[in-house]
């Protein structure tokens, strides 16, 4: 008897070990025009889609995900200059790891990763598939990217609690000794369809350097063919001289609003309103005569046949300062850029 329990309990682990034994890959590709009738791409403020009258190549992508058991692990790839850009701290290569982490999960709904991970903060995502627009919004271009380390998840009912430990924000690998904390709780609420994700990260980049931010995303399905999300986010720098105290902390902040329609099952739209101040000229106004803000407001075409996405765009923002180019290349305080983008996934 003992025998064959101990034969039938080996049989049951090796069962559960095989559960799911393939692994699930996820590739993408997309491209894009953008055309800004000042003619030059320095109107692009922010991220990925710095060019002006030129077809663009973004990211070719490879994500793989396999999971045994209690341990997962997850390995993304991404070639192109959409994926160097993501990866700016890296040496400077079209072909970059955008996520490699393990995991070990038990039984109370505890989870470990330790490894690179897309960031937690914000809404929108660096995969072009991932989001309703294809430009990307500034609090995505000057949030973090990425986190390295290790971090553990709880989940309770429709909520989840996520602290972790990890290198200064986009940084696979470094030789300082300072880490970031990083946080996130998530709840649902009427029958998920509103939810709320509350982020976190702090730290030190350096000796004479404290950043802190907190982030906040709402999401909410009204029905089959509208959603609403929002995002707002605040990140402060505090310096300090080499032997005296940290000062008042300089910040920026910004919020988003996101409209999602989808009036039929080949088409779909988003319209994003963002403002975003730098009134400490940290980033958009840095080499403007005093802070700002800008208003931003894009709207998108989805357009959608089998796996692939065409994305007509276009996009006009306005600042408080001559931040941007006319056309007869002097200042303004006002862009606009038009744009077609071609995603595919499968």
């Amino acid at each position: 008897m003992c025998l064959s329990l101990a034969f039938f309990a080996q049989s049951a682990v090796n069962e559960t070990i095989k559960v799911d034994p393939k692994p699930v890959f996820t590739c993408s590709a997309d491209a894009y025009f953008r055309f800004d009738p000042a003619a030059t791409a320095a109107n692009n403020k922010t991220s990925f889609t710095n060019s002006n009258n030129s077809f663009e190549l973004g990211m070719a992508s490879v994500k793989m995900e396999h999971t045994t058991g209690k341990v997962g692990l997850l390995a993304d790839v991404g070639f192109g200059k959409r994926a160097e850009e993501f990866s700016y701290s890296d040496d400077r290569t079209r072909f970059i790891i955008k996520q490699l982490n393990l995991s070990y999960s038990l039984k109370n709904g505890l989870k470990f990763t330790l490894g690179s991970w897309a960031t937690h903060v914000g809404y929108e995502l660096v995969d072009a598939y991932s989001n309703r627009n294809y430009s990307m919004a500034y609090l995505f271009s000057y949030g973090p990217f990425f986190h390295t380390g290790l971090k553990a998840e709880k989940t309770f009912g429709k909520s989840s609690l996520m602290f972790g430990l990890a290198n200064p924000t986009d940084l696979k690998s470094t030789t300082l000794n300072s880490k970031y904390a990083i946080a996130q709780f998530t709840t649902a609420m009427a029958e998920d369809a509103l939810k709320f994700y509350l982020n976190f990260q702090g730290g030190k980049p350096n000796d004479s350097t404290r950043v802190t931010q907190f982030d906040l995303v709402t999401t909410c399905a009204i029905n089959s063919k509208w959603s609403v999300a929002l995002d707002g986010s605040v990140a402060s720098f505090a310096h300090k001289a080499a032997e005296g105290d940290f000062g008042n902390a300089e910040s920026w902040w910004g919020v988003a609003a996101y409209v999602n329609a989808d009036p039929k099952s080949w088409l779909g739209l988003c319209l994003r309103s963002e403002y975003f101040s730098d009134q400490s000229r940290l980033n958009v106004f840095g080499v403007a005569p005093a802070g700002g803000g800008v208003w931003a407001n894009t709207l998108s075409f989805n357009f959608k046949i089998e796996n692939l996405l065409l994305i007509p765009e276009i996009r006009y923002e306005t600042a408080n300062q001559d931040i941007f180019i006319d056309k007869d290349n002097g200042p303004a305080s006002s862009a606009m850029s038009l744009l077609l983008a071609a995603v595919y996934k499968f």
